[in-house]
């Protein structure tokens, strides 16, 4: 006598072999194997005999451990995700009117892009600037141009996120500085900052110091923010810049995860307890192609957390459990080519991430595989976001694809291969050492590799790139263009900020933290908050550290 699933499997293999077998034989399928990115092997369809599936165990419900199916028991039904547009060019008063428009325009939660001098802790009137003051986001030098930022926007109504991580301690510390200045308390802010250095060295490569004093800068924010900015994220631990130099799906699972150990651990041997801190971590993912793997990605992650940080950290605060994060969607997956489709793939990642459970959501901007996206592109983007939210429905029920075998099955063993990664890097010392020695760098090189091979190959799409390609046309759509005279103009106003500030404040207020950066486990954030209220630059107090840590140099991975 079979049992249940004996039965199942003995009615699949009959009906492969005659429904299935007579039309593939008419009308063979496009390719004798079908996968994911991440190598996982797709059936046609799958069976609940071949997707075992212990529910309380695995899946659970929504707001309890271990949160496969969600962080909050109603999800969207309760409140949208935030609509958080990542925006930032030009000046800070350029940005300024960006976000003011945007906020007009229904987005709920601001999200800054700063320039690339500003990430690498670099003022505006340094030589290493030359040239790309405000062409990739917002050129933020001091307190002055912070102000500047924000005019007219109360910070305790506006969550922010600030794509900062070198000295993302020290943008941090000018925007508590500024919300002082409109009287609003620290314990009152809301927002993140992305501050997550490893992947930096891994991914994205606006590094400053080394692993180690780059950790306690991290560590540092940990602290104050527990103890002064409770409602703050002060890490975004990032899959998303993971993903967009070429890992796989089960990859930037595996290699962020490693990271938030990392961090976690930092913090524990820095002496904090872990239900101090870590209710507060936020996540970073991106929301690629790949629609039924990216769902499942999402809903892995957050049950993997779940176990790591319980029973492997011992964490008892069940907030301390819950992975929240932020998605956006692939900007390496924008084409120049057919600019429009793009308001496709947005759409469609847009719908995994919101499937997958999501807390906030970037969607890019038709245009910006060309250049900086203009008012027109971004307003489509968040009217995609709300097009989904009021429109479709999928809002309306908590993990509506859960229980579906082939999303079960993803999600199980995405799950699978992302702990074979953690195991790695555990072995080989943890995620600083698998940095230092190159591990992801080189796992990631590999996976990029083979996705441009296939994509050469033909054997992977891209719709108007290698198929479907049209005459090469000229782009009909708006450019926005940043006027070069912007950095003049940041060069003026460090200038006059200088002449008028206390010099003899600003100088003793460097060596302070020249001293504390000498001092091990000395608190910095005060340091910096004090600072930049004195008018330092972010420079200057950059430089200070790297004289005393030095810079970063990378391994070179062939």
């Amino acid at each position: 006598m079979m049992n249940k699933d004996e039965k199942i499997l003995s009615e699949k293999q009959r009906w492969q072999q005659t429904t299935y077998a007579k039309v593939v034989g008419r009308f063979p399928e496009r390719r004798e194997t079908f996968s994911t990115q991440s190598g996982i092997t797709l059936e046609p369809l799958l069976t609940p005999a071949e997707v075992p599936v212990d529910y309380l165990h695995d899946l659970g419900f929504p707001g309890e451990y271990p949160y496969t199916r969600g962080v909050q028991p109603t999800m969207y039904r309760g409140r949208f995700w935030t609509m958080r547009q990542y925006a930032g060019y030009a000046s800070a008063a350029a940005s300024n009117a960006r976000y003011r428009y945007l906020l007009e325009q229904g987005q709920t939660g601001l999200s800054v892009a700063f320039d690339l001098p500003t990430q690498l802790g670099y003022d505006a009137d340094d030589e290493m600037a030359i040239g790309e003051v405000g062409k990739v986001g917002v050129s933020i030098s001091s307190i002055d141009d912070m102000r500047i930022l924000f005019r007219d926007i109360p910070l305790d109504k506006v969550s922010t996120s600030m794509t900062i991580n070198a000295p993302a301690a020290v943008l941090w510390a000018m925007y508590i500085a500024v919300a002082e200045e409109q009287g609003v308390p620290a314990a009152k802010l809301r927002g993140t900052i992305q501050n997550d250095i490893l992947k930096e060295y891994v991914a994205r490569g606006t590094y400053i110091f080394p692993p180690r004093p780059s950790m306690r800068l991290i560590t540092d924010t940990f602290r104050f923010g527990a103890a002064h900015v409770p409602k703050w994220n002060p890490i975004s631990i990032s899959g998303y810049h993971i993903r967009e130099a070429g890992s796989t799906a089960a990859q930037e699972i595996a290699f962020t995860l490693a990271d938030g150990i990392a961090y976690v651990q930092a913090a524990i041997d820095a002496g904090l307890d872990v239900d101090q801190f870590a209710p507060r971590l936020s996540f970073f993912f991106n929301a690629h192609n790949n629609f039924l793997e990216e769902i499942a990605k999402f809903r892995a992650a957050r049950r993997m957390w779940a176990r790591l940080m319980r029973e492997r950290f011992g964490a008892q605060n069940p907030k301390s459990w819950r992975m929240r994060f932020h998605t956006q969607t692939a900007g390496s997956s924008l084409t120049a080519q057919q600019p429009m489709n793009n308001i496709v793939r947005v759409t469609l990642q847009a719908l995994a991430a919101v499937l997958g459970g999501t807390q906030s959501l970037h969607t890019n901007s038709m245009d910006e595989a060309l250049w900086l996206p203009t008012e027109e592109s971004v307003r489509v983007a968040l009217r995609t976001q709300q097009i989904i939210a009021y429109e479709s429905g999928v809002a309306d029920v908590v993990d509506p694809l859960a229980g579906s075998y082939v999303i079960e099955h993803l999600t199980n063993e995405l799950e699978r291969q992302a702990n074979d990664y953690i195991r790695t890097i555990d072995e080989l010392g943890g995620a600083t050492a698998a940095v230092e020695q190159g591990y992801m760098q080189a796992e990631i090189a590999d996976a990029a590799y083979r996705t441009q091979q296939a994509v050469e190959r033909g054997e992977q799409v891209i719709v108007g790139v290698n198929k479907f390609q049209i005459a090469a046309q000229e782009v009909k759509l708006a450019q926005l263009k940043v006027d070069p005279a912007i950095e003049a103009q940041q060069r003026q106003r460090l200038a006059e900020l200088r002449d008028n500030r206390d010099g003899t404040a600003a100088a003793e207020m460097l060596s302070r933290i020249e001293t504390a950066a000498r001092t091990p486990d000395a608190p910095m954030m005060p340091l910096f908050i004090a600072a930049v209220k004195a008018h330092c630059t972010l420079g200057e107090i950059c430089g200070v550290l790297r004289q005393v840590w030095g810079e970063y140099q990378p391994q070179v991975i062939l």
